[in-house]
């Protein structure tokens, strides 16, 4: 009968019982270091025999790094938000990191005691899905890493300083943007109503940009602007305004997918129009529930694995080129057609 183990099981422990040296252990946890797979099998098998599992603080204090991914939200129960984060501690785990979530306040900012306490972390890296923190706060908190920012690059916009140093995820909103305008145009419609999202959030004021530039080129007026914030009760809200108090629109292009159910339930359960015949509506994201056969929505599509792949590359090229000048990454965006145009 094996001897019942009383105390915390060591990497020693492993090694003895699988004859193999203290660092064949070490290397068998860490997923991005050679090891034949049959005695990667061997030492998985034994430590789960044994119980154990690898000390994060010592490995952190002999490698340098935590295996640790700050990231900072500004929701965290938003059907985009929500989705995106569980996509990414996936594709982290896969990785061999942990995931220390962090949720900005109401407008965007986040108090400076939690960016001390992110610190005590000592993260590899940070990814900011909010543009409020800004780099030049971040980066005294973070030591040695490098924070990732989401960028919405624009024609004519001057680039992003490198210094302080942050890495970027470039989203290229014209394609889908381009695509969805081009449609609305094809079935007729003139009068086009953009549908915003949050004023603190960039990703929507390039949104609005893009969507002006575009429709300038193809010879449309500019967009009429019904406020919102990403939220469904203020887009149901304000499209019920725009009909009744502004004369209402031929179209509606949304800042967001949830916003775009909004208008959509205003325009058939209020107002009596149908859609795509008397407005047609197209969002933006597609999140899972835009396939949603009530709603069926024409949305300008940012490829999520697309999304979360690139992020990681990020982190994993930073951690190996650690001096390395700015890294960028590059998705774009694409319309998928449904039934709310057409």
């Amino acid at each position: 009968m094996e001897p019942v183990l009383r105390g915390r099981a060591t990497a020693e422990m492993v090694a003895a019982r699988a004859k193999v040296s203290r660092v064949a252990v070490s290397r068998a946890f860490n997923p991005h270091t050679s090891l034949k797979p049959e005695k990667r099998e061997l030492i998985l098998r034994i430590a789960e025999e044994l119980n154990y599992s690898p000390d994060r603080a010592a490995r952190a204090l002999v490698s340098g790094r935590s295996h640790l991914i700050g990231v900072i939200v500004p929701d965290v129960c938003s059907h985009w938000e929500s989705q995106e984060i569980d996509a990414l501690t996936t594709a982290l785990q896969d990785e061999g990191f942990a995931t220390l979530l962090f949720k900005t306040r109401t407008d965007y900012s986040m108090d400076e005691r939690l960016l001390t306490y992110m610190r005590g972390f000592n993260p590899d890296s940070v990814i900011a899905f909010v543009e409020n923190v800004q780099p030049e706060t971040l980066v005294r908190f973070l030591g040695n890493a490098v924070p990732i920012y989401m960028h919405y690059p624009h024609p004519g916009d001057p680039s992003p300083p490198d210094f302080p140093l942050y890495d970027r995820l470039n989203v290229l909103q014209r394609d889908g943007i381009e695509q969805a305008v081009a449609l609305l145009q094809g079935y007729g419609a003139k009068k086009i109503a953009y549908l915003s999202g949050s004023d603190q959030s960039e990703g929507n004021l390039s949104r609005e940009k893009m969507l002006r530039l575009i429709m300038s080129e193809r010879g449309l007026e500019p967009p009429i602007v019904a406020r919102g914030d990403f939220s469904y009760e203020m887009a149901y809200g304000s499209i019920i305004d725009l009909f009744r108090l502004h004369g209402g629109a031929d179209a509606i292009f949304a800042a967001n997918d949830v916003g775009a159910f909004g208008a959509l339930d205003a325009l058939r359960h209020e107002l009596g129009l149908r859609v795509p015949e008397d407005v047609k509506v197209v969002g933006f994201d597609d999140i899972a529930q835009s396939h949603w056969k009530s709603y069926d929505l024409t949305t300008v599509k940012f490829d999520l694995d697309e999304r979360i792949r690139a992020l990681v590359r990020l982190i994993l090229r930073r951690l190996n080129e650690p001096d390395a000048p700015a890294l960028e990454e590059i998705i774009n965006t694409r319309l998928v057609v449904r039934s709310t145009v057409g």
